[in-house]
Parts: C-alpha cells; structure tokens; sequence
C-alpha cells in the first residue's frame, strides 16, 4: 500500500528444478484538434471504482492529450501526486479507462507516453504487442479489463523500430531462400514465426517497394490490425461488446524518435470481422 518494491533475491535452489491494414481510419482533425478533454476530477484523487466508468471516445480523447502533453515535455501525471493516491487505490479498487496493448520494448513505455497515472491504464505488453503465441494469457487479461473492470477502450499499440518485428522480417525473409521454415529452437522463435503472416502481407502491400527495411516499416501497423482481428476473433464476450458499440478497438502506432502516437481507429474491416466470426462460431 506504501508504493515501495521489495526484492526477494535469487530464487532459492529446487533440487527438482535443477534435475529436470492496410491502413486504417485516423482519429478525426475534429476529435485530435477539439480542445482537450476537462482537468479530471476523482472522488479519492486518483481514478478508482467508486469513480464512473468511462466512454470510449472520451477515452480515446483522454490517451490523444496525453501523449500531446508527453510530446511537448508538459506532462502532469505526478504534478500534484500523492501517496494517499495509492492508499485509495488499494481500498477502493481500480477502474481504468482502457487497456493497452504494447511492445515489451523498454523504449515504448506505455503510462508515461500517455501522461498516465496508476490507475488509468490496465496493461498487457509482450515483445511484438502479438496475439500470435500469446492467445491464453494476454486474451484472458483483455476479457478481464472489459468484462470485469468494465473498461470501454482497447488500444493496439505498436511502435517503430520494433525489434520483433524487424526479427520476424528477417526470418521470413530467409524462409524464402531456405522454401521453408527452419523448426524453431526456441519460444522466441515460435513467437516471430507466428508474426510471418504479418510481414508477408507487408510485402505483398508493398510491392515493387519491398525492400526488408520497408517491410519491418509497414508491417509493424499491419501487426497493429492483425492483433485486432485476433483479439475479435478469439474473444466471443470482447466481439459482442464491439458489435453492441459498448466497446471499441483502436490501432495506434508509437514513434520512439519523436514520442508522437498515431491514433489508427478501429479496423477498417470491421463488420467483415464481426460478420465472420459469428458466422464461424454457429457452424462449430
């Protein structure tokens, strides 16, 4: 409840152990240039459960300013922070207002580029921001935040220069010359195999521009889109909720030269997505 950290060392030694796209919709000029959302007021000084839940687009609005305040080096996040801030969260609960997807990568930190403080984003990060390997663990999380916290907007975030990006370009890349994947040695490897299908309609968007410097470029929004249609497809509540319009999925795009986030909007195929996965679900 403190805030503080406490280390517990090396995990003691067990014997047993030891044996054994396309381009997508853009934020409107009007919703990005409107003036910015009203100063946020919570009952206990920090967004908990006994505050109301909060619209998409006003969501969505709320991570645009952020990011204009991290940009121009104005961010409020501990401006007037408290510790009494943590005490009311660990009373009252947590109520965030969306849930972000990102990149693992140490460059993409996803409260501060946002000008987010504990409590506003519920946070699921893995190298590639992919649903490709990670279906379980980040799909359960995504289905937690909507249906338990009631959170209304989930954000795909990605990023330039995205390390797992760039990996799985150079392994389809070489699956090419080889005619065949190589049987992967490790989870990493299963992890940029399954983003293949990601840098492959990269390259075919592409075409004569295909180079493997434009291809990490481009696939990195196409894995934005890619993960959206996964997270609809695998998640039978979270497509209910988007059908209904109680919930909406946004792409983005983090650029960790300039800070700046591109705010993609939902999926452009959108009601193909969701035409196609109710149809998919009543035939099994």
């Amino acid at each position: 409840n403190a805030g503080a950290s406490q280390a517990f060392g090396v995990m003691p030694a067990d014997p047993l152990a030891v044996a054994g796209g396309p381009t997508g919709y853009r934020v409107s000029s009007r919703s990005a240039t409107a003036g910015q959302m009203p100063p946020k007021k919570y009952q206990y000084g920090v967004r908990t459960a006994e505050d109301e839940r909060v619209p998409a687009g006003e969501a969505l609005q709320r991570l645009v300013d952020g990011n204009k305040r991290f940009v121009s080096g104005t961010a409020e996040t501990f401006k007037d922070w408290s510790p009494k801030n943590l005490e009311a969260l660990a009373a009252y609960g947590q109520n965030p207002m969306a849930s972000i997807i990102g990149c693992a990568d140490s460059r993409a930190p996803v409260e501060l580029l946002f000008d987010a403080q504990p409590g506003d984003l519920f946070v699921c990060r893995n190298a590639g921001n992919t649903l490709s390997n990670a279906e379980g663990s980040l799909v359960g999380s995504l289905e937690f935040s909507v249906n338990a916290l009631g959170v209304k907007l989930v954000v795909f975030l990605g990023h330039t220069q995205c390390g797992a990006i760039k990996g799985a370009t150079a392994k389809y890349l070489d699956s090419l010359q080889r005619q065949g994947d190589a049987a992967p040695q490790n989870i990493l490897d299963s992890l940029l195999t399954g983003l293949s299908p990601v840098v492959a309609q990269a390259e075919l968007d592409l075409g004569d521009k295909a180079t493997p410097e434009t291809i990490a470029s481009e696939a990195v929004e196409v894995n934005v889109f890619a993960g959206i249609e996964k997270l609809l497809l695998y998640s039978e509540s979270i497509r209910e909720k988007v059908k209904s319009g109680e919930v909406q999925v946004h792409g983005a795009v983090f650029d960790i030269a300039t800070g700046e986030v591109k705010f993609l909007g939902q999926h452009p195929r959108l009601p193909l997505i969701l035409g196609f996965a109710t149809a998919y679900k009543g035939k099994n």
